[in-house]
């Protein structure tokens, strides 16, 4: 966590939000720099802004996200607004994203399993056509039930 606030604020927010790594006082060029150094790492890097100073480093991440009370430049170069200025949601929203990730992963799985498996039988005649179609649409409905899972 980077933030140009002082260290008691930092410090704070970071115990709040169950960050372990955090740095106070930062200015936006050094932040930029800090993401540009993440980024070649090939990590995936979010910024959390609020003033006219934080725009390079909105455009600069791979994810990008304006308070609610940022000034109209800075939330027009976000990729999201935080509405209510909240930041405990994004920690919940990472978590959902983590959690959608695993099951269409789990779904892809299936599909490609089910495929994989049914349509070589169904086109050499193993399985009636009629057979073939209801277990797709078994197949299909599997995905959907799992989806609802998020």
């Amino acid at each position: 966590m980077l933030s140009g606030d002082n260290v008691t604020v930092v410090r704070d927010m970071a115990t709040t939000l169950g960050v372990s790594s955090f740095h106070a006082g930062v200015m936006p060029e050094e932040k930029l720099r800090y993401i540009r150094q993440q980024q070649t790492q090939q990590k995936t890097v979010l910024m959390v802004g609020d003033g006219i100073n934080d725009v390079p480093v909105l455009a600069g991440a791979d994810v990008s996200i304006a308070m609610g009370s940022a000034s109209d430049f800075a939330r027009t170069h976000a990729d999201a607004i935080l509405l209510n200025n909240d930041l405990t949601v994004l920690a919940k929203s990472v978590g959902i994203a983590h959690r959608c990730k695993k099951i269409m992963r789990q779904n892809i799985t299936w599909a490609l399993a089910y495929n994989i498996t049914a349509l070589p039988l169904a086109a050499a005649g193993f399985i009636p056509p009629y057979l073939a179609a209801i277990g797709m649409s078994l197949s299909s409905l599997i995905v959907v039930v799992n989806a609802l899972r998020v």
